[in-house]
Formats: C-alpha cells, structure tokens, sequence
C-alpha cells in the first residue's frame, strides 16, 4: 500500500532483531514440551488458533469469567501454549513468518502482562464497561476491554430474527458480569476507579436511550433484558461510589514494568526514559514548527470558523476532497476507492461555537488537521475490504499491539 515498500521491510526487520527474545540461560530447565520442535509455519497457524481460543476466557453464568481462581486454574494451559511456541524453530522462515512469529508471541506476553501486573479486572471498573455505541477508529478497542461486549454500531435496526437472538445474547451477559464485577474489583488504583464510575454511569443512559427505542416498544422480551440491564448497572454505579473512598493506591505500573511491556508486547525496543526524551524532543519541534508556520503566514488574513451548517457542510466538502487529492497526487500512499467512503462517514457536523471542543474548534477553521488524523479509518477500511493474507494479522490484534505494527504489516 504505501509506495516505497523497502521502508517498510526495513522497519520489519529492525524491529524483529531489536525484540527477539531473550535467549535462555544457561542452566534454565527445558520443559519436554519445548524439546519437541517443529519448522512448519502451518504449525505456528494452529496454535494461533488454539492460543485465541484459549485466550477468550470461560463463561460465569452466562458472562466472561475473570475471577481469581479461573485465572489460576488456566495458567498451566498458558505456559503449555507459550512453551509450544518457543518450540517452533523459526530457522529459514521468511521475513513475514518471522513477524507472525513474534506477534503471536507479543499476544501471549500481552496475556502474561495482563495477568500478572495490569490486571484490569481486578483494578479498573471501566474493564467492565458492556456498551459500546461506536466503532472504535483502531481495530479494537483502546485499552483493556472484557470479552463479552455490545457493539451497538454492528446491528441495523430494526434486527433480524438472527440478530435479535445475537442481541439478546450480548445484552444478557451485562448483569452476571456486573454482579461478577463487584467480587473481582478489589484492587487499589484510586485515578482508575473515579474515573471509571463515569463510563459505567453512561452506560444506564445509553441503556435507557435504547429501551427507548420504538422498535422495542412491543418486544417484551428484551425490554425486560434491557431493564435489568439498567438495574444492575445503577446497582453496579453505587457500589463503586461507595468503595471509592477506601481507594487510596497509586494506578501506575512503574517505570520497569512499562518498559517491559513496550519491549515484548508492544515489540518497540526502547524504555521509559527514552520515551520521555522522544517526546520531550517532538514537543519542541512541534513548538518550533509552530512558530516557523506562524511567521510565514503572519500576513495572510486570520481563519473564519464555519458559522451554520451550510457552511460547515460546503468546508467539510472541501477538506475531504483536498486530502484524498494531497494523499494521492504526492505518491504518498495508493489511494483505493474505499478511502474516500470511510473518510466522508466521519466528516462530523456543525456545532454552535459555544458547545465546540478542543477539536470540533480547530475542525469548524479547517477539518483537514483533523481528518488526516482519520487515516485510522483508511486502515479499518482496508481490514474489512482486503483482510491481510496471514491468518494471524488478518484480524484486530490482541493487547493494542496494532498501535505499532498494524499499521506497518502492509
């Protein structure tokens, strides 16, 4: 896709050397497992699938199951699974094997690092959050989410017999996993759990909002699924009000925990402190730019915001227009067909000055900051139009890991 593929290939092959794993020592024990090699990629395709089974965890009454001893109970199987795939002789595979490789591996660190530091479950009570009403502009959602979700943005209403049953389904799982919720949450992370309340208080009024619904007004069924829904996450929203004075514990990680995490899941080769010192150095140069921008526009007229629908939806027009033209007319990427759809579905609308945002500010001068940022839609596109051939990157990866590579495994 992007028209100089050698970047890429270099970027590839850069990060697999600077995050292979660590040899193992010397006079580490082998399990008979790993004695047992194999050089099949098809082997490593298998246990992917095997590893993303096992990965979604059991049900709890009808809901994910992230309890203590669950997690306990499973962790032989992990270190069974991560033991197979540190017996799989890469030797002699190609670049791109070698990448699936090591994202398969980057997942079951993701999982490790999940279970043994992050522990969502445990510390944050945004994790349980049910009700997504939007598609995400990644392949997944950004940061820890369960695994028994609504995505209202997949259904058309009003439903299908078929997706009036895959509704219920998901609907149903909201209040176990909140009950659930209140016997994992016994962690300390006192930011994480005020700022969680909010998105579990939003979840009753997007709730509400679908019980509303007048495709729903005869369908008793799942209003009563609905109902509980409701009465079980204002249950769930007290009894977080009511433990959040006891929260009193820092919700970081630490500094060798975060390095670790970017280093084998994230597969960027760099620590805490280098990440500072990257960002420290783009801030002075996005300040720098800034000013460079400014003095040679300093005579040009200053920017009208758009002042009514009409002459946002004309801006907006224009913008979109103009970036797909800039992407393609300067061999920047090979601008596809679907570009275009995915862009304009996201153009946004007119909104009084008095109600604007940081962003919604800058988009109502000139959208075409902020729909370059929209690149992420490109990317979904292209995930849904032309799925990658590897049955390991054809789909969202797990733990965010598409932050880094996703973009880059074209």
């Amino acid at each position: 896709m992007i028209k100089k593929p050698t970047i890429i290939t270099f970027f590839l092959v850069i990060l697999f050397i600077g995050c292979l794993p660590e040899k193992k020592k010397k006079n580490e024990t082998v399990t008979e497992t790993e004695t047992i090699t194999s050089n099949d990629y098809q082997d490593l395709v298998k246990l992917f699938h095997e590893w993303r089974a096992f990965e979604n965890p059991p049900k709890l009454d009808g809901a994910p199951d992230y309890t203590k001893s669950t997690f306990e109970k499973r962790w032989p199987t992990f270190k069974t699974l991560q033991s197979q795939l540190k017996a799989i002789d890469t030797t002699n595979w190609s670049i791109e094997n070698k990448v699936d490789w090591m994202i398969v591996w980057a997942e079951m660190n993701g999982y490790d690092f999940n279970h043994n530091i992050l522990k969502p479950w445990v510390r944050d009570p945004a994790f349980y959050k049910s009700v997504w009403e939007y598609r995400s502009d990644v392949p997944a959602h950004e940061g820890p989410t369960h695994h028994g979700t609504t995505e209202l943005w997949t259904y058309t209403f009003p439903l299908s017999a078929e997706e009036r049953q895959r509704f219920i389904s998901d609907l149903k799982v909201i209040t176990p996993l909140n009950k659930q919720a209140q016997q994992n949450l016994s962690g300390n992370a006192k930011d994480l759990w005020i700022t969680g309340i909010r998105d579990i208080q939003y979840q009753s009024v997007v709730l509400t909002n679908l019980k509303q619904k007048t495709e729903f007004k005869d369908d008793t069924e799942i209003v009563s699924i609905i109902e509980d829904a409701i009465a079980s996450t204002n249950n769930f929203v007290k009894w977080l009000l009511d433990e959040s004075s006891s929260k009193t514990g820092s919700s970081g990680i630490g500094k060798d925990n975060y390095t670790w995490y970017m280093k084998n899941v994230h597969l960027v080769p760099l620590t805490w402190e280098d990440e500072v010192m990257i960002l420290k150095r783009e801030l002075a140069r996005a300040w720098s730019s800034l000013k460079f921008e400014e003095h040679r526009n300093r005579n040009l007229p200053e920017l009208v915001d758009a002042n009514s629908p009409e002459a946002y939806d004309k801006m907006a027009d224009e913008a979109a227009k103009s970036l797909i033209n800039f992407l393609d007319q300067q061999d920047i990427v090979t601008v596809k067909p679907y570009f275009d759809i995915a862009l304009r579905e996201h153009l946004g609308e007119y909104v009084p000055k008095e109600k604007r945002n940081f962003f919604l500010i800058g988009e109502h001068y000139d959208p075409r900051p902020l729909y370059s940022h929209f690149y992420h839609w490109f990317e979904l596109a292209r995930m849904d139009t032309e799925p990658h051939k590897s049955e390991i990157r054809k789909g969202p990866l797990l733990y965010n890991i598409f932050l880094i590579l996703f973009y880059k495994s074209y």
